[in-house]
């Protein structure tokens, strides 16, 4: 390695990585910027080898050392095996923050050419569904727990407010699920809003997400920065790209307080693999992106303008629309190089400020509680009896303990007591019990007790105990 030059960890990634991360190599060096590139390997040759989390240490450790990573798309096995290593490396070097700006690019034809969209999606990224953890509880029903934290959404949304104030936006949209999934999306809601008065200069404003999405159909333009969970932002960032020509124009970057990952949104696109056919706008975005992160912002912008006076000149691959004779992804590179240096006609060089990244909170984060009381259980058993026989063997075994049966549910729905209403059941119920009036009070002693009584004669998988925080019930109810 050559001394005083900025080092960077770069991923190749599959399919197309190679070909467009080695088209934005080839620009950063053309840019003038000192910086010097360790290529590593992740992705399907390391899930090939038997690398179980597909990153190889020898990668890992020089992420540590470099701190920032420009990242070709990586396959992720699908519908089973290893959890992908893009979480992965997310999860290990908690790049909590992933931004997805979108903006109208000069000369990319779509439906919303001319109304100047300019919107950033501000995703939680290492939480939620995405955390990956799942059971299959019965062998035909699955489980995946939805965890959200108050660290967690205080992160993403203290980041979301520091990018709006580093670009100089108006508005932030939190963007929630909050009015179904009252405890998890309710505490992203709820976290923002107590937020939102540190930052009386922005606008703030909650929206539901299905709302939003409607909303991004529609009139895409009110929205300048939209932050979420990490599920909702998956799926959010993808419909943005889409209004502004696709995913091949999609740049992203993975932020945390230690680490940095600039990659293209898009995937690894086999099919087109070594053809020398790929879009490699997204990644050099991403590229510009990263220099940006550190501390070059001159080479950043310089890219950004080369990549639009490119897009002015006519110049297209094979992935745009009207293209009767695409550029190779070599040729657009080329094209960019040649641009170094001039300014766009009709998007200049915006103005960026460094992004004050929220500081990190060492040891455990807790939250506490003034008080709190255990009120019930909630024991998951697999069974395929109906339900009514199912509740009356469930209320004799238990007829000693200070618990009792208070409700079943399917999939959500009570079925005990019924309703009277036909639900189509499958062999995992969700039993409730609750104290009985004379009793006051139970602990882990009695659960354990229960749980032997009903073991004895049922199947169960997964209890969840129904606490109090403050006076306040931290679990749902049931659903009618």
């Amino acid at each position: 390695m050559t001394p005083g030059k900025r080092k960077i960890t770069v991923l190749p990634g599959d399919g197309i990585g190679p070909e467009v991360v080695e088209s934005a190599l080839e620009i950063i060096k053309a840019s003038g910027v000192a910086v010097e590139f360790e290529k590593c390997e992740a992705g399907a040759r390391a899930f090939q080898k038997g690398i179980v989390t597909g990153i190889p240490t020898e990668t890992i450790e020089s992420i540590e050392r470099t701190r920032v990573v420009l990242k070709g798309p990586l396959e992720t096995p699908i519908g089973f095996g290893n959890r992908s290593a893009n979480v992965n490396l997310r999860t290990l070097f908690e790049t909590y923050g992933n931004i997805r700006p979108v903006r109208e690019l000069p000369g990319v034809q779509t439906a919303f050419t001319g109304r100047n969209l300019d919107i950033v999606i501000v995703r939680e990224n290492i939480e939620d569904l995405y955390a990956g953890i799942e059971y299959m509880q019965t062998p035909g029903v699955a489980e995946g727990l939805k965890l959200i934290s108050r660290e967690g959404c205080e992160k993403i949304i203290k980041l979301a407010y520091a990018y709006a104030l580093a670009e100089g936006r108006k508005s932030v949209h939190c963007a929630t699920k909050a009015n179904i999934m009252k405890l998890t999306e309710g505490l992203f809601q709820r976290t923002f809003e107590d937020l939102a008065p540190q930052y009386p200069t922005i606008k703030s404003k909650h929206i539901l997400i299905d709302n939003c999405a409607h909303q991004l159909a529609m009139r895409p333009e009110q929205f300048d920065v939209i932050v979420t969970t990490n599920m909702n932002g998956d799926i959010l960032s993808d419909l943005t790209s889409g209004l502004t020509g696709g995913l091949g124009f999609a740049p992203s970057a993975n932020i945390g307080n230690e680490v940095a990952i600039f990659e293209a949104v898009h995937g690894s696109a086999p099919d087109i693999a070594g053809k020398n056919k790929a879009n490699p706008t997204a990644l050099i975005l991403s590229a510009a992106m990263m220099l940006r992160q550190i501390g070059e912002g001159k080479a950043a912008n310089d890219v950004e303008q080369a990549v639009l006076v490119t897009l002015e000149s006519g110049l297209r691959t094979s992935d745009m629309i009207g293209v009767d004779k695409p550029a190779t992804t070599t040729g657009f590179t080329q094209a960019v190089i040649a641009n170094l240096g001039k300014r766009s006609k009709v998007s200049p060089p915006k103005e960026y400020k460094k992004v004050e990244m929220p500081p990190s909170r060492l040891g455990v984060n807790v939250v506490l509680a003034k008080s709190r009381r255990l009120s019930g259980l909630d024991v998951y058993i697999e069974s395929d009896l109906d339900p009514a026989t199912l509740a009356a063997d469930l209320e004799k075994l238990t007829l000693m303990s200070p618990l009792k049966l208070q409700m079943i549910t399917n999939r959500g729905a009570q079925v005990f007591p019924s309703s009277g209403r036909r639900v189509s059941l499958v062999d995992h119920f969700r039993c409730r019990f609750v104290l009985r009036e004379a009793a006051t009070s139970f602990g882990d002693a009695e659960i354990l007790s229960l749980l032997g009584t009903i073991g004895a004669a049922h199947r169960w998988m997964h209890i969840e105990k129904l606490q109090e925080f403050d006076g306040q019930p931290a679990f749902s109810k049931s659903q009618l």
